[in-house]
C-alpha cells in the first residue's frame, strides 16, 4: 500500500474540504456511511507496522470506508525519530480528522500530547499505561484508546532452550528510548533467569548501531523484542546469528520472515484490524474512547523459519516441528 507522505498545508485544506462535504444529514446516511478522513501517523516503515496499518485500513474498508470514495487517508511517518513525530501530532491537532490512529508507542505518546478534542487511537503499543497513554486498561479514561502488542516473552525465551537445550546464555539488544522495549526486557530477563540464562544486553539510539551491537555478543543466543529500531534493521542481527551459528528469536512473524528462527507471537494484520474494528464502533455508533477498553490479541503462533534453521547451524526439534501453526521452508 504506497502512497506519498507529506505534510504539506494542502493535504490538510483537502481533509478540511471533504469533512466538511461529509458531515451531510439523513440523506446520506440513508445511502450508506458519511465520508470521512483519518489521520494516520507511523514511527517507522517495517513489515510489522505496515501490517498494522494495512490491517486498519481493510477493517474500514469492511465496514464501508473507501479510499478514494468516502474515505480520505493523511499517511504520515516519521521515519524513527521522535521530533518528526512530534511535528506530525503537531500537525494533525489542527486538521479536520474524524479519527487519528499512531501506529507504535512514540507516535502514540506525541498524539495524545497534542490531539485532545478528537478522537484517538493507537496500535503496536506494549504497556499503553507505562507510556502514559491511558489510566488503566480497562478505563482508558480520556479520548485516547487502542490495541497492545504485548507478546508472551516468556514462552519466546523458552524457545531458546527449546532449540539449543545447551544454552547458556542470551544477547538482547533494543532502543534504550523506546518505553516498550524496556517493557519486553524487563520481562525477558525475569524469564531468562527462570530458564538459566544469563543475559548480556546491548542498547542502540539509531537503526544504524544495530549491526555493530549485534556482532559484538558473545552469547549463545540473540532475542530481539518488538523494538522498532531494531527491527527495522534486522537483517544485520540476522546476519550476525548466521555467522555465530546461535538461535535468533524474535517477537513477531512477520521477523521470523525476515530470517529470524522462531517465535510465539501474535499476527500485525489482526491486531490492525482489530483496532479498525474499534475505529468502526467509535465513527458508527459514538462509542467514546475513554469507556471503550484497551484490547489485546488473545492468540498467538508459533512461526519457525527452517532456512533460517539451516543458515544458523540448528536442528529444529521434531517436536516443535509437529507443535507449529507455520513453518517456512
Amino acid at each position: 500500500m504506497k502512497r506519498t507522505l507529506s505534510l504539506s498545508a494542502a493535504a490538510a485544506a483537502s481533509v478540511l474540504v471533504l469533512t466538511a462535504c461529509g458531515s451531510g444529514g439523513g440523506d446520506s446516511q440513508s445511502e450508506g456511511p458519511q465520508e470521512i478522513s483519518v489521520g494516520i501517523a507511523q514511527f517507522v516503515e517495517h513489515p510489522s507496522l505496515d501490517a498494522a496499518r494495512e490491517g486498519f485500513v481493510s477493517a474500514l474498508e469492511e465496514g464501508g470506508y473507501t479510499e478514494g470514495d468516502n474515505l480520505t487517508l493523511d499517511v504520515q511517518n516519521a521515519s524513527g525519530d521522535q521530533a518528526t513525530a512530534t511535528n506530525i501530532a503537531s500537525n494533525f491537532a489542527s486538521a479536520d480528522n474524524d479519527l487519528i490512529l499512531g501506529i507504535a508507542t512514540p507516535t502514540a505518546q506525541s498524539l495524545a500530547q497534542a490531539v485532545t478534542d478528537k478522537p484517538v487511537l493507537f496500535t503496536a503499543v506494549t504497556d499503553p499505561v507505562d507510556a502514559g497513554l491511558v489510566d488503566s486498561m480497562d478505563k482508558p479514561g480520556a479520548n485516547i484508546t487502542g490495541t497492545t502488542d504485548m507478546n508472551p516473552v516468556a514462552d519466546q525465551i523458552k524457545l531458546i532452550k527449546q532449540f539449543d537445550p545447551d544454552a547458556k546464555s542470551v544477547g538482547i539488544i533494543y532502543s534504550s528510548g523506546e518505553t516498550n522495549s524496556q517493557v519486553q526486557v524487563e520481562e525477558a530477563k525475569k524469564a531468562a533467569e527462570a530458564e538459566g540464562l544469563s543475559v548480556e544486553e546491548k542498547t542502540v539510539t539509531t537503526t544504524a548501531e544495530v549491526a555493530q551491537a549485534a556482532e559484538s555478543f558473545d552469547t549463545d543466543s540473540i532475542y530481539v523484542p518488538t523494538d522498532n529500531k531494531v527491527v527495522a534493521g534486522l537483517e544485520a542481527v540476522v546476519g550476525a546469528a548466521e555467522s555465530k551459528k546461535i538461535p535468533l528469536i524474535v517477537g513477531e512473524g512477520d521477523s521470523v520472515e525476515r530470517g529470524g528462527l522462531a517465535t510465539q507471537g501474535i499476527s500485525y494484520e489482526e491486531l490492525g484490524k482489530q483496532t479498525g474494528e474499534m475505529a468502526l464502533r467509535i465513527l458508527n455508533e459514538d462509542a467514546d474512547p475513554a469507556e471503550m477498553a484497551v484490547e489485546s490479541q488473545k492468540e498467538t503462533q508459533l512461526i519457525i523459519n527452517a532456512k533460517a534453521a539451516e543458515a544458523m547451524g540448528i536442528e529444529i526439534p521434531q517436536e516443535l516441528r509437529d507443535s507449529a501453526d507455520e513453518v517456512i521452508e
